[in-house]
């Protein structure tokens, strides 16, 4: 049997466990102040019973306000700042329930608190409040990233649709809606010569300029690369868009300077509006591109409002796109020769290869509805590869001194397989890079003079005949007769339609011809289809002629069996 405790024992007892109790109340209250988190507790009267020194320090309060008694009352005039929006908006749980609350302050400083309230049934809560300050920046940027261009700072094109929904709902309530869809005029030679470095300041100077144009209610957005595009609500349309559009052209027109470069592009405009070109985005948004295609084959700074023929040829170059890449891979298409003659007495010199494509259904195709498609869809490389191998292969059936001349695009330099194109070319056939010539216009030197002069001057070397096709038809003839020695000019025929009777058109070619002679180069006049012209151009120092009046274009066969015109 127990031995009753005596009254000391029991009191000793009690002792030690008011100690322990103590301790453990102790090592509470120390675990409360050493928390990251600000914490404070209220009774069922809102009165303070509790509050650490990180909720004390979180908050700047007055010691006697966090004082434990204090009521909320207190504590709430004497906190800095004010709730947010998001917070205020959150539902009120019914009064006498039990449940969890979130919250947010905005300190005068600016820093953000969070604060999730604990309320138990009879009134009493507990509350923990953190700093979210940085969390909430990042969430903010994070956010921003997702709707804006990182390089740019516009709105992309998911902010656009968004822009473009909202706008068709105003629309559908009578407020006017127009989209402005642009993308830039010779930046691709800006990134190619000065770097990518340069084109992306490039890119944010436009941003600011285009960001200068609007009003603060429109929305500018990149939708990538070098295309942006503009929304414009409440307006009078077409007017208000047509001032914006030529306002736009005129200030992107203007040089820019970047990193001490001087810079100088533009752009074209295409515009549709709601609802009578699209009641959706991106109805809206296709018929705009439909129009900006339109202005930019028109040429450059143009604008163009959409129109419903678009569409439709927009489906015929689409299926004449598809019908010539099925061309290039069946191998249907096929090369003509026309003949070039000496002026004294009319030798064979050499020929001009001439690209045909005979479609199944639609008979011959002209070279001048195909081959500008093929230059936008980048189909002249592969074109160009081929007409430079059979060429060659078929010169070499041909007598050695003649010289057969090939036309290369723009769009052969800037993809940079030109060289290499020429070289196989004629590594496969075994022609002497004498008799080969290759023509180029004088706009194919402006779009990128650089990488076309640097690809010239190496197939030159290597023995290839380089010729000035179309000569005096461009801004700047004489001054790249200066950049680069061409063993051959090619008068325009332009120049040789009336020259029989117009004076001032003689005194051009006899200065061409002179000029070339003086520079050791030879002369071609083209489009000679009379005895008149041909009796003309001689006179005047033409080293050769090439026209109807002497042959037409033929196959590679009957080349080899002419010797004179006629024969």
């Amino acid at each position: 049997m127990d031995t009753p405790s005596s009254p000391a024992e029991e009191a000793l007892a009690l002792c030690a466990e008011n100690d322990s109790l103590r301790r453990e109340l102790d090592l509470l209250h120390d675990a409360l102040e050493r928390m990251p988190r600000g914490m404070c507790a209220f009774d069922g009267n809102d009165r303070l019973l509790l509050a650490n020194a990180h909720y004390r320090n979180l908050w700047s309060l007055p010691e006697q306000v966090t004082r434990r008694g204090s009521t909320f009352r207190q504590i709430m005039d004497a906190t800095p700042g004010r709730e947010t929006a998001a917070s205020r908006n959150q539902p009120l749980p019914p009064p006498g329930t039990a449940g969890v609350r979130w919250r947010e302050w905005q300190l005068d400083d600016g820093r953000i608190i969070e604060i999730v309230v604990s309320r138990r049934a009879d009134g009493s809560c507990v509350a923990l409040h953190d700093d979210v300050t940085e969390q909430r920046k990042a969430q903010e940027r994070i956010s921003f990233l997702a709707r804006h261009d990182l390089l740019t700072g516009l709105p992309n094109r998911a902010v656009l649709r968004e822009e473009l929904e909202r706008g068709l709902a105003a629309n559908r309530r009578g407020e006017s809606l127009a989209l402005l869809c642009l993308d830039l005029d010779r930046f691709k030679p800006v990134n190619d010569t000065y770097g990518h470095a340069v084109g992306d300041a490039l890119l944010r100077q436009v941003a600011e300029r285009l960001r200068d144009c609007v009003r603060e209610t429109d929305i500018v957005a990149r939708m990538g690369g070098d295309e942006f595009a503009v929304v414009q609500r409440g307006a009078l349309q077409p007017d208000v868009s047509t001032r914006l559009a030529r306002r736009i052209i005129d200030v992107l027109t203007r040089p820019f300077e970047v990193d001490g470069h001087v810079v100088h592009i533009g752009t074209s405009v295409g515009v549709a509006m709601a609802p009578t070109d699209g009641e959706d985005s991106e109805t809206l948004l296709r018929h705009a591109d439909l129009a900006l295609y339109r202005a930019k084959s028109d040429g450059r700074g143009q604008l163009s409002y959409f129109e419903p023929g678009m569409n439709q040829r927009v489906e015929a170059r689409r299926g004449l796109e598809n019908a010539l890449r099925e061309a290039i891979t069946a191998q249907r298409l096929e090369l003509a020769y026309q003949p070039r003659y000496a002026a004294d007495d009319q030798r064979l010199l050499g020929v001009e290869a001439l690209l045909r494509w005979n479609h199944p259904q639609r008979g011959a195709i002209a070279p001048g509805e195909f081959v500008p498609l093929a230059e936008e869809t980048g189909l002249i490389v592969p074109i160009g590869r081929f007409v430079l191998e059979r060429a060659c292969r078929d010169a070499m059936a041909w007598p050695a001194h003649m010289t057969v001349a090939v036309n290369v695009s723009a769009v052969q330099f800037a993809r940079g397989t030109l060289v290499a194109d020429v070289t196989h070319a004629l590594a496969e056939s075994g022609l002497s890079a004498r008799r080969l010539e290759l023509e180029i216009t004088e706009s194919t030197m402006l779009k990128d003079p650089t990488r076309v002069l640097g690809a010239l001057h190496t197939l030159r070397e290597r023995g290839v005949r380089i010729a000035m096709d179309d000569f005096g038809t461009g801004y700047s003839s004489l001054s790249h007769l200066r950049s680069f020695p061409f063993d051959h000019l090619k008068i325009d025929r332009s120049f040789v339609r009336d020259v029989a009777e117009r004076s001032d058109l003689q005194a051009i070619i006899r200065g061409i011809a002179t000029l070339a002679q003086g520079m050791g180069m030879q002369t071609t006049a083209e489009g000679v289809e009379t005895l008149d012209q041909q009796a003309a151009v001689r006179s005047l120092g033409c080293d050769a002629i090439q026209g109807f009046l002497l042959a037409r274009p033929m196959p590679a066969d009957a080349i080899g069996r002419l010797q004179a015109p006629g024969e």
